[in-house]
C-alpha cells in the first residue's frame, strides 16, 4: 500500500545526523543513473528530476521555482515526490514536497561541513534568512551545538522575521564583517552577481554555497574560488549546469579539474590542514532526494 507522508508528523521524527549518515552510505552503494530536465520562463523555472538506485528504489521529483510569488505570499517553490519500489517498480510513497526539499537541501550541505568544516568551528553565518536558511540553523546546531549563529539578509524584515523564529541567532548588517569574523560561511540566497568576495574569507573558513542553481546564478566571486579547495555533491548536476561554477570554468578562471571530489569519493573529503578555505558547491540532484525519501520512509515505517 502506498504511504502518504505529510510534513508536521514526519519533521518531528527525523535526525539530521541520521540522514547525513544515510546520505553517505547511499553514495557507498551503485552509483545513481540521474536524469534532469530544466525549462525556464523569465525567471521561472520547471526542475525535473529523476533518480534510479539498485537497491534503493526510483524517485521522480518535479519542481516549480516561481520566484515572485513571495511577494503574493505564496511559495516560491512548489512541486511533488514519488518514491518506488526497487523491486518492482511500484508506488511506495508519496512524500511531501517541502519535507524532502528541507531534509535533503540542508542535509546535503551538513554531510559536507561535518567532513569539511573544522571542529571547532564556533562562528557560523548564515546568508539569507529564507526557508532554507531556517533548515540550516536546525541542521548546523545538530552538528555544531556549540555555535554561535549570525544571519544576514538583504532586507532587515527577513532578518528580524528569522531572528523570532531563532532567538539566540545575532542579526548582521555588514557582509562584510561578518564573513571575516565566520568559520562556516553558509550562504542560501536568489544572487545572480557574487555576494561573497574572496578577499574575505579568512583562513580555515568552511564556505557553503546552496543558493544558485541556474546557470545565470552566483554567490561568490572568482576569488573565493581561486583560494579555496573546491567540493561538489554531484559533478554531473553542478560543474556544467550552474553558474556558481560554468562560469568561472567557462572564463578560465578555474578549471572541472579543481573540483577535487563529488560525494562517490567521500574518503577524499578531508581539510588537508586547519588553514585551507574549503569550499562546498550544494547543486541538489534526484539521487539525493531518493536517498531522503528512502531515510524518511525508513524512519515513517519504524514508528
Amino acid at each position: 500500500m502506498t504511504q502518504m507522508i505529510p510534513f508536521a508528523q514526519a519533521d518531528a521524527m527525523l535526525d539530521w545526523l541520521a540522514l547525513t549518515d544515510a546520505l553517505a552510505a547511499g553514495h557507498a552503494g551503485p552509483k545513481a543513473d540521474v536524469a534532469d530536465v530544466f525549462l525556464y520562463e523569465g525567471d521561472n523555472t520547471l526542475l525535473n528530476r529523476s533518480a534510479w538506485i539498485a537497491g534503493l528504489g526510483l524517485a521522480v521529483k518535479c519542481a516549480t521555482i516561481f520566484p515572485e510569488n513571495k511577494a503574493s505570499g505564496k511559495p516560491a517553490v512548489n512541486g511533488a515526490v514519488n518514491l518506488f519500489s526497487p523491486v518492482d517498480g511500484t508506488l511506495e510513497a508519496i512524500v511531501d514536497f517541502h519535507l524532502v526539499t528541507k531534509w535533503k537541501t540542508a542535509g546535503d550541505s551538513l554531510l559536507a561541513a561535518r567532513r569539511l568544516a573544522r571542529p571547532d568551528s564556533r562562528n557560523i553565518l548564515i546568508v539569507g534568512a529564507g526557508t532554507v536558511g531556517q533548515s540550516l540553523r536546525q541542521a548546523y546546531g545538530a552538528a555544531f551545538p556549540d555555535a554561535r549563529f549570525t544571519v544576514w539578509n538583504r532586507s532587515a524584515a527577513g532578518a528580524e522575521q528569522f531572528k523570532a523564529a531563532f532567538p539566540d541567532v545575532t542579526i548582521a548588517t555588514d557582509l562584510e564583517q561578518a564573513v571575516r569574523g565566520a568559520d562556516i560561511v553558509t550562504s542560501a540566497t536568489m544572487s545572480t552577481e557574487p555576494l561573497i568576495l574572496g578577499d574575505w574569507l579568512r583562513p580555515g573558513t568552511h564556505l557553503d554555497l546552496i543558493g544558485a542553481y541556474r546557470p545565470d546564478m552566483r554567490e561568490v566571486d572568482d576569488v573565493a574560488l581561486q583560494k579555496s579547495r573546491i567540493f561538489v555533491d554531484s559533478r554531473e548536476t553542478t560543474t556544467h549546469h550552474i553558474g556558481e561554477l560554468k562560469t568561472p570554468i567557462s572564463t578560465g578562471a578555474i578549471s572541472a579539474d579543481d573540483v577535487i571530489a563529488d560525494y562517490y569519493a567521500l574518503d577524499d573529503f578531508k581539510r588537508g590542514s586547519a588553514a585551507e578555505i574549503t569550499l562546498f558547491k550544494n547543486g541538489g540532484g534526484a539521487h539525493l532526494d531518493l536517498m531522503t525519501c528512502r531515510y524518511i520512509l525508513d524512519v515513517w515505517q519504524a514508528k
